[in-house]
């Protein structure tokens, strides 16, 4: 009964957050000109575009090629399988909330028995982390070298630069993430409290894990960052697409704060609030209609890799077992 009672209102949840996207779009769409959205497709450097949209390939093989360097010594994982693993979390990351399609990995690799559970989830916490904080570490660049910054700027420099500090604290001192589990649990309502708790437990892991070799942490710290840089790369590449313009530098600054609204557990996989803000940060480079087509281009670096997931996600998931219930239910 309490199963069914999860299942109903993680349903319930999905429903919710799709017709918070679908309203969000509405408001969007309502007042730019469609006629002038369609006409900057029919405008747009056809070069570019496909350069563009064809960098998902090579970073989602970078990806996977990462994912295989975090792999402890004396266990392997094939280059074809980190990337059907990537691929298959790529189609759970459109469906659930804040990425959590990347933390099923955790379990598809138990599944498969390239790791133990613990481990595994581990593993896929430093790997998220990572990417979060090479986000975080880019715009903060970005946003510090930023030429036309108001109060709002500073507020989310302020923001962003807190964050990264943060994130490499708790990464990289198990005291001061004992200190924020156990705030944390204090604080939390009673049925996130458990998700917390375990939480803490491979968090502590994966630190004793991966500080206990520094030549590998620095090793996939850069290509972290390198993977970033690439994804930033991919959205400015866009804009050049689309005929338009925005300094690189610039970008580095708005673009990432444009996924960080997408990562908010609001919508359906951050459609509605990744295109609202990028059509509210790019309005000194472009306009409107320019920064919608953005946004339609920015979607498709996350319905790319979820398309060619699809043949993927049925060796993982099974309906019957159940991880796919543990999975299903976030």
């Amino acid at each position: 009964m309490a199963e069914q009672q999860s299942i109903s209102k993680t349903g319930a949840t999905k429903i919710i957050s799709l017709i918070v996207s679908l309203l969000i779009l509405v408001a969007i769409y309502w007042k730019i000109d469609l006629h002038e959205l369609i006409k900057v497709f029919k405008n747009c450097q056809g070069g570019w575009m496909v350069v563009s949209l064809g960098m998902v390939v090579p970073l989602t093989m970078l990806t996977s090629w990462r994912l295989q360097q975090l792999m402890p010594r004396g266990q392997t994982l094939g280059f074809g399988e980190a990337n059907r693993l990537i691929l298959a979390s790529s189609v759970l990351n459109m469906l659930l909330p804040s990425k959590m399609g990347d933390i099923a990995k955790a379990y598809f690799m138990k599944q498969r028995g390239h790791l133990d559970g613990s481990l595994s989830l581990s593993l896929v916490v430093f790997e998220k982390a990572c990417d979060l904080l090479s986000l975080l570490l880019w715009c903060a660049f970005g946003l510090i070298i930023y030429p036309a910054k108001d109060w709002l700027f500073w507020l989310m420099t302020s923001s962003v630069a807190f964050g990264l500090l943060a994130g490499i604290l708790l990464l990289s001192s198990s005291k001061i993430a004992e200190i924020f589990f156990k705030n944390a649990v204090k604080i939390a309502p009673t049925k996130i409290a458990p998700k917390l708790e375990s939480l803490q437990v491979s968090w502590l892991e994966m630190q004793n894990y991966f500080w206990t070799d520094k030549a590998q942490l620095a090793k996939i710290t850069i290509v972290s960052i390198s993977i970033w840089l690439l994804h930033l790369l991919q959205i400015w590449l866009f804009i050049l697409a689309l005929g338009a313009w925005t300094p690189f530098l610039a970008n580095l600054a708005l673009s990432p704060l444009a996924i960080l609204a997408g990562l908010l557990p609001l919508t359906f996989a951050g459609v509605g609030t990744r295109d609202a803000a990028l059509i509210f940060f790019y309005q000194p480079y472009f306009d409107a209609p320019t920064s919608a087509a953005l946004a339609l281009l920015c979607t498709s670096r996350y319905l790319l890799p979820a398309l060619g997931g699809l043949p993927f996600l049925g060796e993982f998931l099974l309906k019957d077992s159940p991880d796919y219930q543990e999975v299903s239910q976030g």
